[in-house]
């Protein structure tokens, strides 16, 4: 995908200004991973008369098509062929407009602390893309960008240059034109309408972008007279939100006729005393889930198995109900930082007593870890290679064997739904895999048929009914009579 910024200049005011308002030095080509791909900026021209600066995104085809289980051009296709034949690479859609809010994120916004003066300033621009779907054709392209102040060019590009008689394809060759508008409207005109005349997302549409439409929309959406086509394209068709952003537009448009703030209209019910509620982090669930299940098994004496900086540890000394608190990992550094966390040196000898922190590794048996109610491995088994799994099964489940083991892990299927995660990349870079939800269900079932347990799987985090939760958990139990009398 291609994407060029044109403004000119004069000795005065110089075009490579468009330098310190994209936050990217002329001299320079840099490098920038996106989601699902590569971004590119560079400057074709760099003269004080005239500036060019060019966004080229590499996109991971290959990659989209793996991860691409959601709705638009990067989930289901209209046809069997289409996840391996497609525009994906080649055409403007909302891949290039999520590269452009990452890549010149604070041109966006209007901020330039090198020159604080620029971002204000109106300028001449030209903004050409070579290859647009326009869903529409050109005169949607026009209704849509002319009463923003562009002039708009926009020739169809034809099916087969050798073969007129088989007529025009749904892409545009895009120029706009404008002396109006500042660098920080039009980039905000681009990042919203580009995936608009799309009419498709590569990532699943959920209610935070509603947010996004209208931050980007600010002070030109609630006037466009394609308000409402807008709107519904940018949200998926989606009908719940495509209401809530009309709505919240409607109360925008009617403060500035009425020269108030939005809050001033919108004051049929009182305000909130409290603050709004934030979305509780996935980490803290993960612990919930895991206190939940901990409980529910009635375990006292508990195993945090690869504990880390001991999170878990901290929240499960909180709860009476566990009496005995064993974190376990092999990094020296990390049972530091955890011993810190948990203030080790300056606890109580009563709430003392029911923790203790030592090195240890997975990979081997080990007689302290036996005779406890509960372990827990969280986000544990994707850091060890594949080939070390079965001597980690064999440490805890063979040899240890806990009434219960908890498990957590990521599900590999959910990274779709993180706009801002590489093409092909796991959560964390030490991660050695990722497992989907049918490979762990697979993997956790013949541990248990091996070993004697029973095996249940729980979601955590929000379950999407198309890729499934964030987090995936296991909760075994063990289940030979002799076995679990014993322990």
């Amino acid at each position: 995908m291609f994407l060029t910024i044109t403004t000119t200049g004069t000795p005065e005011r110089p075009a490579t200004d468009l330098g310190y308002l994209l936050h990217k030095h002329p001299d320079n080509a840099q490098a920038f991973s996106t989601s699902y791909g590569t971004a590119h900026v560079l400057y074709p021209e760099a003269e004080a008369g005239r500036c060019t600066a060019a966004l080229l995104l590499e996109v991971d085809a290959v990659a989209l098509v793996r991860r691409g289980k959601g709705k638009g051009r990067g989930g289901a296709p209209d046809a069997a062929l289409a996840q391996y034949v497609n525009d994906r690479p080649y055409a403007a859609s909302s891949l290039l407009a999520v590269a452009l809010s990452g890549v010149f994120s604070s041109a966006m916004k209007g901020v330039c602390k090198a020159r604080p003066e620029l971002p204000g300033q109106a300028r001449p621009l030209r903004v050409e893309v070579p290859a647009l779907p326009a869903r529409g054709g050109p005169d949607l392209v026009r209704k849509l960008f002319e009463p923003l102040g562009w002039t708009v060019t926009a020739e169809p590009v034809p099916l087969d240059a050798e073969f007129p008689a088989w007529g025009d394809s749904r892409y545009v060759s895009l120029v706009l034109e404008s002396d109006t508008l500042t660098l920080a409207e039009a980039l905000r005109h681009l990042y919203v309408l580009l995936p608009v005349l799309d009419d498709a997302k590569h990532y699943w549409v959920a209610p935070d972008e509603v947010d996004k439409l209208l931050r980007a929309g600010e002070g030109w959406l609630p006037g466009h007279p394609e308000q409402r086509l807008i709107t519904s394209r940018y949200l998926s068709r989606r009908w719940a939100l495509t209401r809530q952003a009309t709505e919240r537009l409607e109360l925008v448009r009617l403060a500035e006729t009425d020269d108030s703030e939005v809050e001033e209209i919108d004051n049929a019910v009182e305000a909130e005393t409290e603050a709004e509620e934030k979305p509780t982090p996935l980490a803290v669930r993960r612990r919930e889930a895991i206190v939940t299940a901990l409980r529910q098994s009635g375990a006292a004496r508990v195993l945090d198995l690869g504990c880390g900086q001991g999170q878990l540890v901290q929240t499960l000394l909180k709860d009476p109900a566990f009496t005995e608190i064993v974190g376990v990992d092999v990094s020296m550094r990390a049972l530091t930082i955890a011993s810190r966390r948990l203030k080790l040196d300056r606890m109580g000898e009563r709430q003392a007593s029911r923790v203790q922190l030592f090195q240890g590794s997975l990979a081997y048996t080990d007689v302290r870890l036996k005779g406890y109610d509960a372990a827990v491995l969280s986000e544990v088994i994707e850091h060890l290679d594949l080939p070390r799994l079965p001597a980690l099964e064999y440490a805890v489940f063979g040899s240890a064997r806990p009434r219960t083991v908890v498990v957590t892990t990521p599900n590999v299927e959910y990274n779709v739904r993180w706009e801002s995660l590489p093409a092909g990349h796991v959560r964390h870079g030490d991660h050695r895999f990722e497992w989907t939800r049918a490979q762990f269900r697979a993997w956790a079932e013949a541990v248990a048929e091996r070993h004697g347990y029973g095996v249940a799987f729980e979601p955590v985090g929000p379950d999407d009914p198309e890729v499934g939760p964030p987090t995936q958990m296991a909760v075994f139990t063990l289940t030979t009579p002799k076995e679990a009398k014993a322990a």
